[in-house]
């Protein structure tokens, strides 16, 4: 007897296979155009054997292999089921010897074709901002859709970012780096070659990052930053595309309000959060950068549009700071989100309230460039030393407010940050219900 297990897995291979007649696949009309061409052939050849058959005289043997000894159409029936299985597990090892490079071990071809044509259906979402928020958030559209576009900060001024584009003049790659990985088809031995950072020990290399060193190389080669970009993201096979939000070399400035009231200013993202004060408003040097091309059409094209998480002041405002960039943005019909951190950053946002932040926002851009903010609400977990919950309650200034999404974001293990398979959840449900009135979403903050 065949072992119940056996069946059992006879019976999923039959159900994982089925998935290429699923509609929408974009197989079904190549095969039928396949058996339509292999039909017409061996029509063809029939006509020729006839003409043999009834020209000359065929030898016995030749009888019994057409078996002659059955009627026409019992013949036409074994001959034509015969043909279609050799045809079909011949397709089948094709597939499978074309795509084995593409699929990991235990994988099923099909469920790869399945999931690739869902998210390449999927809509179109476009990323806003920098650092380890912007990360996070790609992680977790990048599950559900391809159609994914991150446009990045390019005011990163530290670290191995600063020593790069102070030494060689080119824009800051970390951001881009940290995107670039996120959006890594899979967690690959090259995705964490690129990720990996030299010890301090080298003056030359420590601190350094190799995928920092990469785009920045390939930028010498290629001899243009965003075609560095493009290179980068071939060799990491990413979900999606990520693009600068200008080409310019800028310069964040920062009006920070100290003791008395007097008003410093400072210059260098990287300097602002540390300088003595509280950030009253920041700005571009030059002020009329460009932005880039294809992340405006990107904003123009998008049904989603998400803005955060990230440092208020420093990863996210950058990028809104660009005139072009933010028309575009109140131009676009898509929807668009701004998702509020789930903690207070020291230097930045200290006893910042969820209202603070888009009064931030608002004070550089104007009122109502994001119509939805969407809002942790769990307080689970401890937190940093310094870090504090960002509170719902921002006194009784309501009215103009955009609408709050409420919703559990944060990471179990590190709750002073999002959750990236929340956070997307988050914004896809907002995306599905984008129809429904607002007051199903909304909240008050008193």
């Amino acid at each position: 007897m065949v072992p119940l297990t056996r069946i059992r897995q006879v019976l999923a291979r039959l159900r994982r296979e089925r998935l290429w007649l699923v509609p929408g696949m974009g197989v079904k009309r190549w095969l039928g155009l396949l058996l339509a061409g292999a039909t017409l052939a061996g029509l063809g050849l029939a006509y020729l054997l006839i003409d043999i058959y009834r020209s000359d005289p065929m030898p016995p043997i030749a009888s019994a292999l057409t078996l002659q000894f059955l009627p026409r159409l019992l013949r036409a029936l074994v001959f034509g089921v015969i043909g279609l299985a050799l045809l079909l597990v011949a397709v089948a090892q094709i597939n499978r010897t074309l795509l084995a490079p593409f699929v990991r071990p235990g994988q099923n071809v099909a469920d790869v074709v399945s999931e690739h044509r869902r998210r390449g259906r999927g809509p179109k979402v476009v990323a806003i901002g920098g650092g380890t928020g912007l990360a996070t958030l790609l992680r977790g559209l990048k599950k559900r859709t391809s159609n994914i576009t991150a446009i990045v900060t390019v005011a990163d001024d530290g670290g191995s970012s600063g020593r790069l584009r102070q030494t060689l003049g080119v824009l800051p790659p970390g951001d881009f780096r940290n995107c670039l990985a996120a959006l890594a088809d899979d967690e690959s031995l090259i995705t964490q070659l690129f990720q990996y950072r030299f010890g301090g020990e080298s003056q030359d290399l420590g601190g350094h990052s190799f995928g920092n060193l990469f785009i920045t190389a390939l930028a010498e080669v290629t001899g243009s930053f965003e075609r560095a970009l493009l290179v980068s993201s071939h060799v990491l096979n990413i979900r999606g595309r990520v693009l600068p939000s200008t080409l310019k070399d800028v310069t964040l400035v920062g009006e920070l309000v100290g003791e008395g009231r007097l008003v410093n200013v400072v210059e260098g993202e990287s300097r602002i959060t540390a300088a003595p004060g509280a950030i009253q408003r920041v700005s571009l040097r030059p002020d009329d950068a460009p932005a880039y091309p294809g992340a405006i059409r990107a904003i123009l094209e998008a049904d989603l549009i998400v803005l955060g998480p990230g440092s208020l002041y420093t990863s996210l405002m950058p990028n809104l700071l660009v005139p072009d960039l933010a028309a575009a943005i109140r131009a676009s019909r898509a929807l668009k989100v701004y998702v509020c951190n789930t903690a207070t950053q020291p230097g930045e946002t200290d006893g910042y309230s969820v209202l603070d932040h888009v009064r931030a926002i608002e004070r550089h851009t104007g009122p109502g460039l994001f119509a939805t903010v969407l809002v942790n609400t769990s307080r689970r977990g401890e937190l940093l030393a310094g870090l504090t919950w960002v509170p719902l309650d921002a006194g009784d200034d309501r009215k103009g407010a955009p609408r709050l999404a409420p919703a559990d974001l944060i990471d179990e293990q590190r709750p002073w940050r999002h959750d990236a398979e929340k956070l997307a959840q988050a914004l896809f449900d907002l995306l599905a219900n984008e129809q429904v009135s607002a007051p199903a979403f909304e909240t008050t903050l008193n």
